[in-house]
């Protein structure tokens, strides 16, 4: 061995020495909360995904992996916000697990309603396009495109560029979710408005869209041809709609998206379990499945495996999202604008 070559490997061996024992010291810890938390033996979840088959099939196998009994409770982001402000006034702390939108956890991290989720091995996998800190954790995205009428809109007519919409022979012709209320709505003026600025939206309205607040019945009127566009539209609702005469579209400047977020709600009564089942939702094949539903994945890697026209929609440029922060204004500059 060369003078250079023995340093090398000397080097090497002492810095694998010195991670070793670093590595086996953290399973030793992590497997202490894995203990404890099958120890505790339930976790109650707080969710405002309401009646979804993804979320509903990584709790089961949660369940099946560590024999650990989970009890759901599902509601709108506004009610679950209320029940968990209701309990913790009263200091009846029933709630582990929170999962929302990030503009209620937003407000419900300033209302001092969780606490640190301490150290979770699979933190390291998630794509750095969604940021994490001390209590909120990212856990799937929604994302959205635009949705055709294929027997309505030629393959040379399809728009290419969000500014496509604004082409006058789409005028009184384009179903939208209303952009005055909170939902894609409200996500899409925000990001629009970020992206084009407010000019957008003051031709967007010269369109005179057809506002309309039932997403499900958007999608169908689109379908049946009632309309040759609908804006926008909710990726993860492809799979209920393949085989219909539509096809979903993210332009080229990418994808409006709200990201959803788990936290571990103050005074959790299983607060290892609530670790651990932050730790299995990050796992990549739990990541899968919300990616298979058509959700963006919060973890890197994931994407890739989904299927070849899910993974068309999903690898695409994340566009933006909206601000917690300047919600009401920007609701309120939508309804000047769309009066």
């Amino acid at each position: 061995m060369t003078p250079i070559g023995r340093k090398t490997f000397l080097t090497l061996a002492a810095s694998y020495a010195v991670a070793r024992p670093a590595a086996a010291q953290d399973d030793a810890e992590w497997q202490k909360v894995v203990d404890a938390a099958k120890k505790e033996g339930k976790l109650t979840l707080y969710t405002a995904s309401i009646g979804s088959p993804y979320l509903k099939a990584v709790l089961q196998a949660f369940e099946k992996k560590y024999g650990i009994r989970i009890e759901a409770f599902e509601a709108r982001a506004s009610e679950v916000r209320e029940r968990v402000r209701i309990e913790q006034a009263a200091g009846r702390f029933v709630g582990d697990i929170h999962h929302n939108g990030q503009t209620a956890t937003w407000l419900m991290q300033r209302d001092g309603n969780f606490q640190p989720h301490g150290p979770i091995p699979n933190l390291k996998n998630l794509d750095p396009t969604y940021a994490v800190d001390d209590v909120r954790v990212p856990s799937e995205v929604n994302s959205y495109g635009l949705l055709i009428n294929r027997n309505l809109v030629k393959p040379a007519d399809e728009p290419k560029s969000w500014l496509d919409i604004l082409d006058p022979k789409w005028k009184g012709r384009i179903l939208s979710d209303d952009t005055r209320a909170l939902g894609g709505g409200s996500v899409f003026f925000v990001v629009m408005h970020d992206t084009f600025g407010k000019e957008f939206h003051e031709k967007y309205a010269a369109q005179k869209p057809i506002f309309s607040r039932d997403l499900a019945g958007n999608e169908r009127r689109t379908a049946r041809g009632e309309f040759p566009l609908y804006v926008p539209f909710l990726l993860s609702d492809y799979n209920q709609i393949r085989g219909l005469p539509v096809k979903p579209i993210v332009p080229a400047e990418g994808r409006p998206y709200v990201l959803f977020q788990l936290s571990i709600l103050k005074n959790a009564p299983h607060p290892n379990a609530a670790r651990l089942f932050i730790n299995f939702y990050l796992e990549p094949e739990q990541q899968l499945v919300f990616a298979n539903g058509g959700f963006n994945p919060a973890v890197k890697g994931v994407v890739e495996k989904a299927p070849e026209d899910m993974r068309a929609l999903l690898a695409t440029k994340p566009m933006g999202t909206t601000v917690p922060e300047r919600q009401d204004a920007m609701m309120a500059l939508a309804k000047e604008i769309y009066q």
